[in-house]
């Protein structure tokens, strides 16, 4: 009893925080934990009955492994697979970069008002739906009407010639998700201690020495903490991306094709949820995985930098 009342009093003393995180905790325990019991339908034959949700899964047929097969033993497991790992090396260390670059350079402006200017015309892609930005990628690829051919005298048929996609999907995303990804560095830098700056322009150091002795290394240790979060990721690819700016043009699924929606394709043709739901937890495992081994290389070399 001792224990229990000694809990209720350290409750009832923090009651106050514990309501502000209430709202999260229920979020997470709702939508990220409840589901989790779904996992059951990677390894059933899942078939939805009248008598409900909870009775379709009990009553589902038992086929373990089958589910994963469709990922594996298809000639496009490989297609899709790598694609999946290329594009998502590509965002995390191009989306690092450039992110962190711009939020450099954001900082450096003398203009505050300006600096919110341009921050907000760099954040505002980040809340177009990839539907919206499809169309504006039409809008300049489209063969008869687009605004790249009409530029340059040229006929290129960009939805049949799959060379050029590995680099339009590129841009398209860093275009969309850099200015919402430098916020988080700008955050950062915006709580360096000033006198660290002061006490270098005393010493004579340029802008360029401050940014490299001072700004990168204060920013390393939100840097690896995003970047093993992505890495946690890399075996999920943005279907809308992958989806809708390339307008599902079949002639480059060898670019555009990544395991999101290879599974897609797949359930609109089969209908098999228990497939789609494999295909869901392989890249969870896997990413949690990737975590947990980035981490602890992570901790060998600098403990203080680690997610935990």
């Amino acid at each position: 009893m001792g224990k229990i009342g000694k809990s209720a009093k350290d409750v009832l003393r923090n009651k106050v925080l514990l309501f502000m995180v209430l709202p999260g905790t229920l979020w997470f325990l709702f939508f990220s934990y409840l589901p989790m019991v779904g996992t059951v339908i990677a390894f059933k034959e899942y078939r939805f009955s009248r008598d409900g949700f909870w009775a379709s899964i009990i009553n589902s047929k038992w086929v373990g492994w089958d589910n994963f097969k469709f990922l594996f033993s298809t000639n496009d497991a490989y297609l899709i697979t790598r694609n999946t790992l290329l594009y998502n090396l590509a965002f995390i260390i191009l989306g690092l970069i450039l992110s962190v670059l711009m939020a450099v350079v954001l900082s450096e402006i003398a203009n505050k008002k300006l600096a919110k200017f341009y921050q907000t015309g760099m954040f505002l892609p980040y809340f177009l739906s990839w539907v919206v930005v499809g169309y504006f990628a039409f809008s300049f690829l489209s063969s008869e009407r687009g605004l790249l051919n009409a530029m340059f005298g040229s006929n290129i048929s960009w939805y049949s010639e799959s060379k050029y996609w590995p680099f339009i999907i590129i841009f398209v995303f860093l275009w969309k998700a850099v200015g919402y990804n430098s916020v988080v560095y700008l955050a950062a830098i915006m709580g360096i201690d000033k006198s660290l700056y002061e006490a270098a322009m005393i010493d004579g150091a340029s802008k360029l020495q401050q940014i490299r002795s001072i700004t990168l290394p204060m920013l390393k240790p939100i840097i690896i903490i995003m970047t093993l979060l992505a890495i946690g990721k890399i075996f999920y690819a943005d279907f809308g991306l992958f989806y809708q700016v390339p307008r599902d043009s079949g002639t480059l699924y060898s670019v555009t094709n990544v395991i999101d929606t290879y599974v897609y394709r797949g359930l609109k043709t089969t209908g098999e949820i228990g497939m789609s739901t494999a295909a869901g937890l392989y890249q969870s495992v896997v990413g949690f995985v990737l975590v947990l081994t980035s981490n602890y290389i992570v901790r060998k070399f600098d403990k203080d930098s680690a997610l935990f």
